[in-house]
């Protein structure tokens, strides 16, 4: 069993030069893999909700990585936004090719940060009844906005690393889709 100085000291090692160590030695990239794994894995479980469905494109998002890492450019975008990207490409992918209906799952925590961007004059019960059909009605690149954002903690830096858009880009972007579910949201009176 590893002890929690050496776990810690993992977390702490130098990204850039691990990634370019990586582009030399495959085996260089576990510190990596381990660091990110967890984040990646639930990213894409809370899209799928299908354990084994997220792990193996969990595995084909490391593979992806690891195989393009030469293409990563370290200009100040984290690599764990790259990695997102890559899982936000793996998971459309997949439902593309099968038809499939996308998953939003939504606990507690999330509806209640919707919640406070939507309104204040609701209870979260109210937005918990409704935001399954509320999300419903978001375009895809909505959805993701929404996701990244509440569900997943992002950053608008984060974000717009994610999707290719400019920090300021993601930000419009989330406050309008935040407008649009305002709109639809029925106030009870």
């Amino acid at each position: 069993m590893e002890d929690q100085a050496q776990v810690t000291s993992n977390y702490d090692l130098d990204e850039e030069a691990i990634l370019r160590q990586s582009q030399i030695d495959a085996q260089a990239f576990r510190p990596i893999y381990e660091k990110y794994f967890k984040k990646v894995y639930l990213f894409l479980y809370r899209r799928t909700i299908d354990r084994e469905l997220a792990g193996d494109i969990t595995q084909q998002v490391f593979l992806k990585a690891l195989l393009a890492l030469g293409k990563f450019q370290f200009r100040g975008v984290p690599f764990s936004a790259w990695l997102f990207r890559i899982a936000v490409n793996e998971c459309n992918e997949f439902f593309r090719k099968t038809n499939r209906t996308r998953t939003v799952s939504i606990d507690e925590r999330m509806v209640q940060l919707l919640h406070d961007e939507l309104t204040y004059d609701t209870t979260t019960d109210d937005l918990s009844a409704q935001l399954p059909s509320l999300l419903l009605t978001l375009k895809e690149d909505e959805l993701q906005l929404i996701q990244l954002r509440f569900f997943e903690g992002l950053s608008f830096k984060e974000i717009g690393d994610v999707l290719e858009v400019t920090e300021n880009n993601a930000k419009v972007k989330t406050y309008r889709t935040l407008e649009k579910l305002k709109k639809k949201f029925i106030k009870p009176h």
